[in-house]
Order: C-alpha cells, then structure tokens, then sequence
C-alpha cells in the first residue's frame, strides 16, 4: 500500500470541514475595509482616513488554561480567551483593534473542536469591532498528541499618533482605578491546576471547571466609553506577574503607583487558591491579576467621572513621587 499524507496523520478533509464551519461566521466580522476571502494566501485590510496613523500589534496565547478546556471538553470560552490576550493589550496604548489572526495547532484534527475554538473567537472580534481576517490550523501528528491543541493570536491596531496613550503623562497626585478582572483571565494556571488538580470538585454550586474557565473579559468597549468623555493618562493590562509587574511599566521615572491592598475586591476563587496552596500575598499578587483586569490612570478632577461612566470600577491607588515605581500596602 503506498503512502499517503493522510496515513502519517494529516487529513486534509478535516481542515476542509473545519473551513466550511466557520467561513460564514467569520464572514460576519469583515468590513468594508477586509479586501478579500477566507482561503487566500495573504489577508488583506485598508485602512481608512487617518491624519497620522500608527499601527500597534499584539500576539499572545491561552498558555495551560487550555488543559483545563481540553480535559473538560469545553472549548467555547477559548478562542474568547485567545483574542482578548492579545487586543487588551494593544487597547492599553489607546488603540482600535482593526484585525485579528489566530493559529491553532494540534496532534489530530477534529473540525468540531477547531470551530468551537475559532467561534469563540469570532465572538470576541464582534464585541470589539475587529475582523477575522486569517489564521492558520496545523495538524502536526508527532508533535501534538491526539486531543491536544495549542492556540495563539496576533492581532493589530491602529491609532492617531497624538492620541498615543503610553504612561509619559503621568503626574503625581493622579488617581489608579480598577476595571475588575471576570477570573485568572488567562495567567497562572500553572499554578492554579497545581492547587486544584480535580477540575470537576464542587466550588460554590458548580463545578469548578466553570469557574476557572470563564473567559478573560475584553476591555475595548469600556476604554472607548472613556476616552470618548475623558483624557487617559495611562492604562495598563494585567496578565503575568499580576499588578506587582504589569503596573510599573507605565510609571515614568521618579514617580510611584501606591496601591492599597485593603481596596481591591479579591475573587473567592483566588482567596481558596491562595488558602489551599498555603501562598504567601505577595506572590498571589505577583500571580495573578487578584481582581484587577485593567488599571487606568486619570487626574484626579476626572477620578468620579471614570467611576460613573463604568459603575463597577473602583479607585485602588495613587500617583506618588518616589524613586520605586511601585509601592503595595
């Protein structure tokens, strides 16, 4: 019998299958600005009347969230997780997300896992208003075992260059507010399946899979509310390393984010991470997000503005002058 693609470990027809369960969905998030199909080489995307513009880009993945999805046979809330990884960042500089990319990898195609994941993405570009544009799924039988999946994104915005939002406006005597966090997002679950081995325990009514898989919530629409009624200062995504690491990089020299732990609103979820896994605050916050999904910075005349246009924020900190850029009380 000779060889085909196929008896290696690639079947083609899968990832034909796969195309064709997603094709009108991610049809769906183009715009006039998408110039051409699902299926050709390269994704083409125009971009339309601007003065100065700068093109900001962002490329991240899942990281071992994804084992919890692949053991429990939920995919729906990844691709969500993939998306926003990668565009919350780019909306830190103030910027539109216009296009997204995604690659998914695996031992053994299935085309129902694979749509489930990209649906999910899907999802995420229409709740920010960016297309779908390309992506890439690899069957890669030796390297992947049969039911495993990676998933990364790239995704690229763009923004006027005189509304770059970057940390250099940063004053002392500015506000930090809190966009809470919907869960761990999509860090430290290396650590969080090491705590919590049995994803299918109990944890407040449900299974605790449910909990841990809810999805890294997107920021675009709130920081467009903001910036369309009041001038940020600063804004800062925290993924790994928590706010410990994630805060200072926006901080320019010789000034301080003072943060009062007292302040943020702990998930339960991460109270019984950091209680079952005996771990020390400090590396909770130096884990995980702890609650606060986004920070941004704003003058203090601004501060009750920000926290009625997005009721669920809350002030958690202060700009201060001092040679550490971070403080945490």
């Amino acid at each position: 019998m000779s060889n085909t693609y196929k008896s290696a470990g690639v079947d083609k027809e899968e990832g034909y299958k796969t195309v064709d369960k997603i094709k009108s969905a991610v049809a769906e998030t183009h715009n006039k600005n998408v110039l051409n199909n699902l299926g050709s080489f390269g994704a083409f995307y125009e971009i339309g009347n601007y003065k100065n513009p700068v093109l900001v880009s962002g490329t991240d993945g899942v990281g071992t969230k994804l084992k919890i999805a692949l053991d429990t046979k939920n995919y729906d809330s990844i691709g969500i997780d993939c998306f926003a990884m990668c565009a919350n960042d780019i909306v830190c500089h103030g910027a539109k997300p216009l296009f997204f990319l995604d690659y998914l990898a695996c031992g053994k195609l299935d085309s129902n896992v694979a749509a489930e994941i990209v649906l999910g993405m899907v999802k995420a570009c229409k709740d920010n208003e960016c297309a779908l544009i390309g992506g890439e799924t690899a069957e890669m039988p030796g390297m992947y075992k049969d039911g495993d999946y990676d998933v990364a994104g790239f995704c690229v915005g763009i923004v006027e260059k005189e509304n770059i939002i970057d940390g250099s406006k940063i004053k002392s005597g500015d506000v930090i507010i809190c966009l809470p966090s919907s869960g761990f997002h999509s860090n430290g679950f290396s650590l969080v399946r090491k705590i919590f081995p049995d994803f299918n325990e109990t944890f407040e009514g449900k299974p605790l899979f449910e909990t841990l898989l809810v999805p890294t919530k997107l920021y675009y629409q709130d920081i467009k509310k903001l910036s369309d009624k009041v001038e940020i200062s600063g804004i800062a995504h925290i993924t790994g390393g928590g706010i410990i690491e994630n805060i200072p990089r926006i901080i320019p020299e010789g000034l301080c984010a003072k943060i009062e732990i007292d302040k943020i609103e702990i998930p339960s979820i991460m109270l019984e991470c950091e209680k079952r896994g005996n771990i020390e605050r400090h590396e909770m916050f130096g884990t995980f997000n702890m609650g606060v999904g986004m920070v941004v910075v704003v003058d203090e005349s601004l501060a009750n503005q920000v926290l009625e246009i997005l009721p669920e924020t809350y002030i958690i900190g202060e700009i201060v002058e001092n040679d550490e850029k971070f403080i945490l009380n």
